[in-house]
């Protein structure tokens, strides 16, 4: 317990967070500290600039798309830093520019995140150059500069990747690991005595999003990088085979789902789910070292102990079933217990199983396995025609993208009405904050505003009580490293080193000291209010917009589960891509339906519709993917089979019917209110004493029971 602080800080030096980090401040200063040496410090900052602006687009994912991505931001930036650099003696033309392009880089969106964060770096590049007024000679030698910067940075890139090539796939892999290892943490809390059910159930839906969200990268990174996807090497093979296992671990650990308050009532007095809730803790700490052996090179080993856990827990078990002479507990309660206790034991298998790829004498035989991986990724890619059909209101890109056009020309003529001589912060702080959403806008700037204030404030008792220039110095690449390190991690934490290390720069430049300080908080604070008045007045984007796309999404991801799943019983599958991919998809719509509901409680409440239906809706589909996942796995994993399926059929057919009218209902919005039944199974029909046969048709009917709600609830949801 003593060293899980120590384990976390050394987790973190060890992440991609603090890899990119150190490259970018090594990318940035170096320039600057080595022409400083030769008196041309001037010329070494605007090659820094040059380097930061290509940092802006080097985020994780393949090298391929890194390389691609820099490469256009360096032709964009050198061409605009020219653009500006020519023209921004004309205050009007200046201003017409700054429209114009920040409506198209902000189109970008289209794109995807790295297409936009090409877009932020012209941005960048143009609102620093806006007020360095200079003679045409000099702009051309100040494009340059930036181009040769730029260059230089994509190169130090490339050749740290060149260096370990499969290290940002360790770390993506790791941060992947320790987010499903949270989500079980949090399903252990449900076997807590006194445990908060909503408080916790909404803590899972976040989380599960984390999960979805590190996932994708780790596909992004893993399967479209071609030294693995050719598994040409032991390690490529290594890494595959450990993402394909955490998957389906994660499938088993989302199928632990039942009604937990049941469960306290019953068994609480006996002790055991306590003990339940240990085990999964501890199944967590194993998936933790798992985690932290892929970025350190160690190997993990599954404790002794943890097997006597589980061993002792089934025991428990067999104990309290013997003693249940009197029925204190009823058979369905020890069923669960007995459930949850065998997908222990298969979680527990599957991480002994990962464990084992570790060995260095195994990594050698690594089987590869056929993987299509082409339907597991997605591809964007830049189709001019999706451009021209967004050029409407009805697109949020196009709204997103002419509310930042606007806003930044108001920032410009505030700014130069202010006339202050950083005036330039307010159009970054503007920049920065405005995001497509208002919820994201909100949050962005709550977060900018608490960062550059208490930054502020330690900038400034920093230049008071420091006065040594090597201590400043050292102070400044601390700033630095952990600016660039949390600015995807916490922005908060991220704007709280910027702004130390932006004082601290400007008084190694003799530009001022506390009076920075000052100018940079008025300014923020002016940037900060035009960006969150812009995003709520003009051509706003609500999230209830899109609540009828996302949950009929989630719906026809369910139902293709589902689908799949039932193929599992009625055909002789050999190829699960087809159930996987299904799999995969239900995770992305369940993350988006969970992100959409959270987003919502920071719009204003006349925003805020159907908050009460929503959350219902989330916390069914939520339901009905972990009993369908519960269902593949009794296939998958206990080898049960159903002889005769036609009597399950009706079930069946009746489950998806009903997944398509909740479709049909969201859609067409109709008062009408149907009479659908819930087909119920005759006990005489099936006389079988097989216990696996029992369980599948138990599964099958409340599969249905939960369809059957959802349906009921999207008669009283009206969009």
């Amino acid at each position: 317990m003593f060293n899980r602080p120590i384990r976390d800080i050394h987790d973190f030096l060890l992440s991609t967070y603090f890899a990119d980090g150190l490259r970018i401040t090594f990318g940035v200063l170096c320039p600057s500290l080595i022409l400083a040496q030769f008196g041309m410090l001037q010329y070494g900052i605007t090659l820094s600039l040059g380097a930061l602006c290509v940092s802006v687009v080097d985020t994780p994912g393949p090298i391929v798309h890194r390389r691609n991505a820099m490469m256009i931001t360096t032709v964009l930036i050198t061409l605009i830093s020219l653009i500006v650099g020519i023209t921004n003696n004309n205050i009007y033309f200046i201003g017409i520019l700054l429209v114009i392009c920040s409506f198209v880089f902000s189109m970008f969106f289209l794109y995807g995140l790295r297409a936009a964060s090409i877009g932020t770096a012209a941005l960048l590049v143009m609102v620093l150059s806006i007020d360095d007024v200079r003679p045409w000679k000099e702009v051309l030698f100040y494009a340059l500069l930036i181009f040769c910067g730029s260059i230089w940075y994509s190169l130090l890139s490339y050749l740290f990747y060149r260096i370990r090539p499969y290290r940002l796939v360790q770390q993506t892999l790791s941060e992947s690991i320790h987010a499903v290892s949270n989500f079980l943490r949090a399903k252990a809390k449900f076997y807590h005595e006194s445990i908060n059910y909503d408080d916790n159930y909404a803590q899972l839906l976040q989380l599960q999003v984390l999960v979805h969200e590190n996932q994708d990268a780790v596909r992004e990174v893993l399967f479209k990088t071609r030294e693995i996807v050719r598994e040409s090497t032991p390690e490529g093979r290594f890494l595959l085979l450990v993402f394909v296992d955490m998957v389906d671990l994660f499938e088993q650990v989302m199928s632990t789902y039942y009604n937990y308050k049941q469960l306290h009532e019953q068994f609480d007095p006996s002790g055991i789910l306590s003990h339940y809730e240990s085990v999964i803790l501890k199944i967590a700490d194993q998936l933790d070292d798992i985690a932290f052996a892929l970025k350190t090179g160690n190997t993990p080993s599954l404790p002794i102990s943890l097997i006597a856990d589980v061993a002792a827990l089934k025991e428990e078990i067999i104990q309290l079933e013997k003693k249940n002479t009197e029925g204190k507990y009823n058979t369905l309660g020890i069923i669960a217990l007995k459930n949850i206790e065998v997908n222990i034991e298969n979680i527990l298998s599957r991480v002994k199983t990962i464990n084992g790829y570790f060995n260095k004498n195994e990594k050698k035989n690594l089987k590869p396995r056929q993987i299509d991986l082409e339907r597991f990724i997605t591809r964007q890619s830049i189709d001019l025609k999706q451009l021209s059909e967004n050029f409407t209101f009805n697109s949020s890109v196009f709204r997103h993208s002419l509310r930042v056009a606007i806003v930044m020309l108001v920032g410009f003529v505030v700014a130069k009405t202010l006339n202050f001589s950083h005036s330039y912060w307010i159009l970054l702080t503007i920049l920065v904050i405005s995001k497509p959403g208002f919820s994201l806008t909100k949050e962005r700037n709550y977060q900018r505003l608490i960062g550059t204030i208490a930054g502020a404030l330690i900038g400034i008792c920093i230049l008071i009580y420091v006065k040594d220039k090597n201590t400043l110095f050292f102070i400044l690449l601390i700033c630095m490293i952990g600016c660039f390190s949390f600015l995807r991690k916490n922005y908060v934490i991220s704007v709280l080193f910027m702004t130390p290390y932006i004082l601290v720069l400007f008084n190694f430049l003799g530009m001022g000291g506390l009076s920075v300080a000052q100018e940079r908080v008025y300014d923020t604070l002016i940037g900060s209010g035009i960006a969150l008045l812009g995003s709520y007045l003009l051509f706003p984007n609500w999230e209830h917009e899109k609540l009828k796309d996302t949950m009929m999404e989630m719906l026809k991801a369910n139902m293709n589960y589902f689908e799949q799943v039932t193929f599992l019983y009625t055909e002789q599958v050999k190829d699960f891509t087809n159930y996987k991919v299904a799999r995969k998809e239900v995770y992305v719509t369940t993350a988006n339906l969970a992100s959409l509901f959270q987003r919502m409680f920071s719009e204003p409440k006349s925003k805020q519709v159907l908050m009460k239906e929503l959350h219902q809706f989330t916390a069914l589909n939520h339901l009905l993917s972990s009993y369908i996942a519960t269902l593949s796995l009794y296939y998958k994993e206990h080898s049960f089979v159903y002889i005769n399926f036609e009597e399950l059929k009706p079930i069946s057919n009746n489950t998806v019917y009903l997944l398509n009218l909740s479709a049909e209902t969201l859609y067409t919005n109709t008062d009408t209110i149907n009479n659908v039944p819930l087909i119920r199974r005759n006990m005489n029909d099936n006389n079988s004493t097989d216990t696996g046969e029992i369980i599948i048709a138990e599964q099958f009917d409340l599969i249905q029971k939960v369809a059957y709600d959802i349906y009921k609830l999207s008669e009283k949801i009206k969009l």
